[in-house]
């Protein structure tokens, strides 16, 4: 199983969230590049950003930020966050990113995210972000009427790369990862699924990779010391 660490952006600094709100935030680091040079020279293989500024407004916030974090990987990089337009896809990938993850767009501009799936074959992940089973939006603020298995079915039909899934209740709070429902949604959709949201421990990922899971994302519980990306990687093999 890969292990991808995560950094979130908001407001040019390295931030978690807690169920993905914004005003419980806690700044972890100033200086977003050392982050990367410390997960990579750990082992990671991939590197997962989120402008979180982007994800909230709609509208790409730290292009120049990103375009700097990924020069300086030596890792692929997947980029989410704002990413509504072609305009913007081209932008993500200008700026470096070799994935693009698209979110809030595949519920609300559907079209255009299917033309990105199949323009961009192997790069599009389409994140799958649910509350109680249905599909959160706008930087997890809004909750649609689309079910998170049908999302990932129309995504699985569009050409998607992966699914990226997240159990925001869990997302940031140390409460392990959904483990059943993100084995579920790979049964159903057939395609590659990044575990995502409430990764607390190495049993966590031991879990995950019993359950057939091919990639997770994780952030909190690295920051929070309670695991390294060596240790996450060292299991996940």
């Amino acid at each position: 199983m890969l292990i991808i660490p995560a950094i979130d952006i908001l407001e040019g600094q390295a931030v978690r969230l807690e169920k993905g709100q914004r005003e419980r935030v806690t700044i972890f680091s100033d200086n977003p590049i050392e982050l990367i040079e410390e997960f990579v020279s750990q082992g990671a293989q991939r590197i997962h950003i989120v402008d979180l500024d982007g994800a909230f407004s709609g509208e790409r916030r730290h292009s120049e930020i990103i375009a700097e974090l990924c020069n300086e990987s030596r890792v692929p990089v997947e980029v989410g966050g704002g990413i509504r337009s072609i305009q913007a896809l081209n932008g993500c990938f200008s700026d470096g990113a070799r994935f693009a993850v698209l979110g809030t767009a595949a519920i609300k501009s559907p079209l255009f995210v299917e033309q990105a799936c199949k323009s961009n074959p192997g790069r599009v992940i389409v994140a799958v972000d649910a509350k109680d089973g249905m599909v959160a939006v706008e930087g997890w603020v809004e909750t649609s009427t689309v079910s998170a298995t049908d999302l990932g079915q129309q995504a699985a039909s569009w050409g998607a790369a992966a699914l990226l899934y997240t159990d925001v209740s869990r997302d940031g709070m140390h409460t392990g990862p959904n483990v059943e429902a993100t084995a579920e949604l790979h049964k159903a959709c057939g395609i590659p699924v990044i575990a995502s949201g409430g990764i607390s421990s190495l049993d966590d990922i031991a879990a995950l990779k019993e359950a057939g899971i091919e990639m997770a994302v994780v952030g909190r519980a690295i920051y929070d010391e309670h695991f390294t990306v060596a240790q996450a990687i060292e299991v996940a093999t």
